[in-house]
């Protein structure tokens, strides 16, 4: 277990940064499909807000899993986490139930990352810059079925609220595991300063617990402000 004075303060800040362009997003997720506000998320600025939440958290979750020693204990944590996840959203809305979601994408990846951080970093990159190319060829809302939907191949009806399919966000994985080798070889900060105690690396060290309650507290605050505006 690392301690709060041996952890890689600038990891945590990364992946904290992340975890608050991913709480954005949601809300505004939230507001246009639970609430009918008139928002936009499928392109434009908040679009490009949930794309790069996804790529730092990803890949700080990368350099992460260079530096842990508990990998498949965090995995199956993680996982389980991600289960319950799906069971509830499609008890509560198919329409918006997650097959496979970023817990999903995480667990999958620290599982497997065990067997790929003793890579050479050149060899994470180029399989990471081949699984990214990869997307373009995959039948993406076109396949007959559905069932290799975590790899990112999917038909015409599939719907997950939350989708962060292997192809390609292991490639953004496989980025950080290279970067851990490279930058942090001897698992510490590569900074002389230490700014440990901002809000985004306490957030970073806490990111399971804040991504586990953000999506309740902003569907409660939103019903607030819609009956309060009604």
């Amino acid at each position: 277990m690392i301690n709060n004075e041996q952890r890689v303060w600038e990891v945590d800040l990364l992946r904290g940064l992340g975890l608050f362009l991913m709480i954005y997003f949601h809300a505004i997720y939230d507001m246009k499909e639970i609430y009918q506000y008139n928002v936009v998320y499928e392109n434009g600025f908040n679009y490009y807000i949930g794309k790069i939440s996804g790529v730092l958290f990803i890949f700080a979750s990368g350099i992460s899993c260079f530096l842990s020693r508990s990998n498949i204990r965090r995995a199956f944590k993680i996982l389980a986490i991600a289960v319950f996840i799906t069971v509830f959203t499609h008890l509560y809305n198919p329409d918006l139930g997650v097959k496979f979601g970023i817990l999903h994408f995480l667990g999958v990846s620290i599982l497997i990352s065990p067997f790929l951080k003793k890579m050479h970093p050149f060899i994470l990159v180029a399989a990471g810059t081949g699984i990214i190319i990869l997307k373009n060829y995959l039948y993406k809302g076109t396949a007959s079925h559905d069932y290799l939907f975590p790899f990112g191949i999917y038909g015409a009806d599939f719907i997950s609220a939350d989708y962060y399919p292997l192809v390609p966000w292991l490639g953004v994985f496989l980025y950080g595991l290279a970067a851990g080798r490279v930058l942090y070889l001897f698992k510490r900060s590569i900074f002389n300063i230490n700014i440990r105690g901002n809000i985004l690396t306490i957030a970073g060290r806490n990111t399971l617990w804040i991504y586990l309650l953000h999506q309740p507290v902003i569907i409660i605050v939103l019903a607030l402000v819609k009956n309060v505006t009604r």
